[in-house]
Formats: C-alpha cells, sequence, structure tokens
C-alpha cells in the first residue's frame, strides 16, 4: 500500500481498522455526508444487512453500512473474524441480534435480508454476489470484483437478470475533487485532444518462500481455496497478501488497477461495448516467482505476481494507456496537446490547474457524471439507488470493461507478449493460448452459477 499522503477518509479507515474494537458507533455519527438522510432510526425505515467476509476491509464496510441499516448476519470462513466484527459496536448495535457463521449459503437463505456486502478474498466475490443477487439481495462488493473475463460475463447477465441494485467498491468515481474533476477536464477538453495516459501502481511485492503450517482451528481452508486448487496451508496465501498469488487474484494489476485502469478509462469514456484497448504489450515485466513458458509459476511457496512492469497497451485510434510500477505513485497523468494533469487520492496538479481551468467547471456537470445523483459517500450512492432507482456511481456494466483492461494486462505479462482484443466480440484473437487464460477451471463443488 502506497505511504504517500491520502484523503482523510482513508486515514479515518486506518484507524479505523486498528482500534475497531474498541470503538463505539457514536464515534461516527459524526460524519453526516455518509449518512445523506438514509440512516433513520425506525426499525421500518432501516435495511436488513448480511455481511460476507469479515476481515480488515469487510469489517469497515460493514461499519459504514450500519449507518443506513441493522447488521443482522455476519459470515466468514475465519470465525475468529465474523466473532470480531459482531462485537464490534461500530458494526452492531447492542440491542442487535447478530447471527454468524461460516457458510455464506445460511445467510443468503435468510428472508429479512434485503443487502448484501460482500468483502471475501476476490476468486470468491462473482460466485458470491451471483447468488446473492439470485437470492433476491442488493448487492455491494469490494474490488477488484472479477477473476477473469469470463466473470466479467457471467456478472453483468445476473445483474441485467436480477434488475437488483450492485455497487463495486471504487469509491473513487466518486471523490468529486479528485478524480470526478480531472474526468471532467479530460471530457471538456480543458486538456485539448488526449495523446497519452500513464496509469502508475505501486511496485509489487517480493516474498517467499514460506513454509506450510497448521490450519487455525477458527479457518475453514479448504472453503477459503474455493475455485482454486486444493493446496497446503500457508499463512500468507489466507492473509491480507492473497493477491500476490495468482491463483486468488491479479496483483497490482487487479488491486490497484481496479481503482486507477477504472477511472482512466472513464475519464476518456472508454467503459463499454465496443470500446477500450485493442493491443497489450506485456514484454516488460518482472515476476515475484519464476513462470513457465505457458505463464504458470514454477513454485507454489511464493508470491508469484508482477513486481515491475512497463504495460503498453492502445486504443483503435492509436492513443496509449501505459500501467507502470512506481514506488508509492498511485494516480494517473493524462497527456493533452494543451497541457498534463496528475491526479491521485490527495490532489490533481499541473500548469491546467495552476491555470484555473477547471472553474468553468459547474456543479451540474458533477452531477451530470453520477449519473444524475447527488454527489456523496460511496455507500450513501448505493443505498440511495436503492430507494429511488438508477445505477450506483460504480455500476457493474462499465466496471466489468475496467476489468477486462486490468485482465488483459495480467495476461500479456505472464505471456511476455502482445496480445490482441477484440472490443466487439470481447475475445482475444489469434492467440488461443492468451485466450485460454479467459476463464480457469473451477473446483468440483465450487462452481459459479451461470445465469
Amino acid at each position: 500500500m502506497s505511504t504517500k499522503k491520502r484523503n482523510p477518509n482513508e486515514c479515518t479507515r486506518r484507524s479505523f481498522l486498528k482500534t475497531s474494537s474498541a470503538l463505539s458507533l457514536a464515534m461516527f455519527s459524526t460524519f453526516s455526508p455518509l449518512q445523506q438522510g438514509y440512516s433513520a432510526d425506525s426499525p421500518n425505515e432501516r435495511f436488513k444487512i448480511g455481511f460476507i467476509g469479515c476481515g480488515g476491509m469487510g469489517s469497515w464496510d460493514a461499519h459504514e453500512m450500519s449507518l443506513f441499516g441493522d447488521v443482522v448476519a455476519l459470515c466468514d470462513v475465519d470465525l475468529n473474524h465474523a466473532e470480531a466484527c459482531r462485537n464490534n459496536e461500530g458494526v452492531v448495535r447492542k440491542e442487535s441480534e447478530c447471527f454468524v457463521t461460516q457458510d455464506y449459503r445460511k445467510l443468503l437463505e435468510r428472508n429479512d435480508i434485503e443487502v448484501v456486502g460482500i468483502a471475501t478474498p476476490d476468486h470468491w466475490h462473482v460466485k458470491i454476489a451471483i447468488e446473492a443477487l439470485l437470492a433476491g439481495k442488493h448487492v455491494f462488493c469490494q474490488k477488484p470484483l472479477t477473476l477473469t473475463i469470463e466473470e466479467n460475463k457471467l456478472i453483468r447477465n445476473a445483474v441485467k437478470k436480477t434488475n437488483k441494485v450492485f455497487q463495486v467498491g471504487t469509491q473513487q468515481r466518486l471523490m468529486k475533487d479528485h478524480f470526478m474533476l480531472s474526468t471532467l477536464m479530460v471530457r471538456k477538453g480543458l486538456l485539448g485532444d488526449i495523446k497519452r495516459i500513464v496509469v502508475y501502481l505501486d511496485t509489487g511485492p517480493k516474498g517467499g518462500p514460506f513454509e506450510t503450517a497448521p490450519v487455525p482451528d477458527s479457518l475453514d481452508w479448504n472453503v477459503f481455496l474455493g475455485q482454486a486448487p486444493y493446496v497446503e496451508y500457508r499463512r500468507e496465501r489466507a492473509a491480507g497478501t492473497f493477491r500476490y498469488w495468482y491463483e486468488y487474484s491479479g496483483g497490482q494489476f487487479t488491486d490497484w488497477g481496479a481503482h486507477h485502469i477504472d477511472c482512466a478509462l472513464w475519464a476518456v469514456d472508454q467503459l463499454g461495448p465496443g470500446r477500450g484497448v485493442v493491443e497489450v504489450d506485456g514484454k516488460d515485466v518482472v515476476h515475484a516467482s519464476p513462470l513457465d513458458e505457458k505463464g504458470y509459476p514454477k513454485f507454489d511457496d511464493r508470491y508469484s505476481t508482477a513486481v515491475n512492469f512497463n504495460i503498453v497497451t492502445k486504443f483503435a485510434n492509436g492513443v496509449e494507456l501505459v500501467v507502470q510500477d512506481k514506488p508509492r505513485a498511485n494516480g494517473i497523468i493524462f497527456e493533452g496537446t494543451d497541457g498534463r494533469i496528475f491526479v491521485d487520492r490527495g490532489r490533481v496538479t499541473g500548469k491546467p490547474i495552476e491555470e484555473n481551468r477547471q472553474n468553468v467547471l459547474k456543479e451540474e456537470d458533477f452531477v451530470a457524471l453520477n449519473k444524475d445523483k447527488p454527489i456523496e459517500n460511496h455507500k450513501a450512492n448505493f443505498f440511495r439507488c436503492i430507494r429511488e432507482g438508477g445505477l450506483p456511481a460504480s455500476d457493474v456494466y462499465t466496471h466489468t470493461y475496467a476489468m477486462t483492461v486490468c485482465h488483459l494486462c495480467g495476461i500479456a505479462a505472464r505471456l511476455g507478449r502482445t496480445i490482441k482484443w477484440d472490443t466487439e466480440k470481447e475475445t482475444i484473437v489469434g492467440d488461443d493460448e492468451a485466450a485460454a487464460f479467459m476463464s480457469r477451471k473451477q473446483r468440483e463443488g465450487f462452481e459459479i452459477p451461470v445465469v
């Protein structure tokens, strides 16, 4: 995680995660922009919420969602996480009864639960999300939403069929003075014609070899692995570093990439059918573990995802989107014929900002960018859409196209070559070996429903 200056909400989240068990709900009630009138105390006006995946990010998400409803059920494959969340007054009200389970299906079976939050490891997101949708729940799911390109299509189909509200946890789309501002400056032509975009992501970590160990009594290791192949337990696979194993995630390409590649494509309106990149060059990449000629790790006892990378992608019009590692520099550079800007979670900088070109933007421009919804906290936007209708800020239909580019970066990097993408047919062309990475074999008993 980057050590650069972060926005106040990000700092608050860190403080919460360090001391969550000792904090009371009252300590958070002063954050009125989060509540936006939807945290009514009347039992008839509050949603019944179930949350799946109660670790660090999950406990924070569950807390934020508790401002809009009552968290009545918690699930985690590690019961210690779920129990800690239940005992946290910032998540569960003292007077509320809260069901705890290791089996998410028992949570989804409850007819009283209207909303489900998901913050599991990435390889579980889509399976649980689709089953929650089919059970009639509205869903908030953390990023990165998908593990493969195939999963992008599966989750879009499920949301379309069930017509439920689905918000992806990419809160940068509602950071008004940062990513919304930069997006509007690009779209309004305040930088001229965009010629190049550079996305900086943190350098990936190296780690291992790691020792095997006994499975903790509180953890269902078999279920944690889910669709991924069965392997011996190593703490680093199940800890907060699971994203650095290709079995469960895509490293920085899908972690920070789910934020910054998403916002880069959003700014140039390249999120949708027939849009996006058409070529991805993955030759300039160093991985944490040596890969074989087919792109698979040679060792299973160490991190496997990319550490250093300079991925060059191109749109059909020849404009480049470059994805580079740069320590502690998560952010985006937009280069246009009339200037360039840099945006991250702390600031927007560059000559166009110094010249105050952004002053031509009006409040209605921001509202229109947010699909005619007020600019507010990400969770508030989610619950507003449940009550009022409409698509949330980070909807499945656009975000999955960003995830496609994230996955294409990973595929090209694993094979160390350039791959071609057909934006209309949504498939890799002329490279069967690369195309095979668009989906993954799912372990028996953990298959994702096809809707």
